[in-house]
């Protein structure tokens, strides 16, 4: 019996839930500032790691066509975008993911910051030569924010997008400019701030009326609101999901794909919806 269930949860968390279960995740975070401002619908897809056999291409163009069936006005791109792990069994090339990418489509454009795979496994990248992709997606259509903000909307309606670049592009450093990026924000409207890892939260500073992120899979394995294991020095604190701290809010995708091991449980693949009112 025991066996039988061991059998069943490994095919499960192994191949039905990373494979081919796909969620959409909801959130309506309180955003301070927002005022009067027209409704802002917001879809997020993190940590793609296109690549068979979990993420394949066919994979990410059923993506493309679920997130533009929500009739976003903003598409958000956080980071990560090829595999990597030993588990893939074949590489989709970034030409190629960047392609299906541009088939994405929001009034207030698709925009993107690197995730530390982005950097990690481009060979060339370094801190005077940005990773390759960010090329792949310009040509595609897809704004790249490495440490800077755009304005967004005209007039009273207008707020700021601005984007972190990976924390962790080094290892040890990252290619993160919070002052820079903060430097970009040229008036007081309300401020957007997406980061791959969710970690600055911590020290982030409330200029940012609400942060979105990626990063942790939500811990690709998770079981009654907990992870056994989150790549972020807080652990469980912004391993997933809607987190609120003084007065700021924080989304954290589960994002897409696998990194490690090619397992989910639960905490299936997601494109996150982000309501803003």
């Amino acid at each position: 019996m025991l066996g039988a269930a061991a059998v069943a949860a490994g095919g499960y968390g192994g191949w039905l839930e990373p494979q081919r279960r796909l969620s959409v995740a909801r959130y309506r975070p309180d955003v301070p500032g927002w005022g009067g401002r027209a409704p802002l619908r917001i879809v997020m897809l993190s940590d793609i790691h296109a690549g068979e056999p979990v993420m394949p291409a066919a994979r990410v163009a059923a993506v493309v066509a679920r997130a533009n069936a929500l009739r976003p006005d903003l598409i958000l791109l956080l980071g990560d975008f090829a595999g990597h792990d030993r588990f893939v069994s074949a590489l989709v090339p970034m030409a190629t993911i960047a392609g299906l990418l541009g088939g994405l489509r929001a009034p207030l454009g698709v925009h993107a910051v690197l995730g530390n795979h982005d950097w990690w496994d481009d060979p060339q990248a370094s801190p005077q030569y940005p990773p390759a992709c960010v090329e792949a997606l310009a040509a595609a259509g897809v704004s790249v924010l490495r440490n800077g903000a755009l304005r967004l909307r005209d007039g009273a309606d207008g707020f700021w997008l601005a984007g972190l670049d990976s924390q962790t592009a080094f290892h040890e450093t990252g290619a993160d400019d919070l002052p820079r990026v903060l430097a970009a924000l040229e008036d007081d409207a309300p401020a957007i701030l997406m980061a791959h890892e969710p970690d600055i939260f911590a020290r982030a500073t409330p200029r940012f009326a609400m942060q979105l992120s990626g990063h942790t899979h939500g811990g690709q394995i998770r079981l009654a609101g907990w992870s056994p294991r989150v790549p972020s020095a807080y652990g469980n604190r912004y391993a997933y999901g809607l987190v609120r701290e003084e007065g700021r809010s924080l989304v954290v995708s589960g994002g897409l794909g696998c990194s490690t091991l090619p397992v989910r449980f639960g905490v299936p693949p997601e494109i996150t919806l982000v309501e803003v009112a």
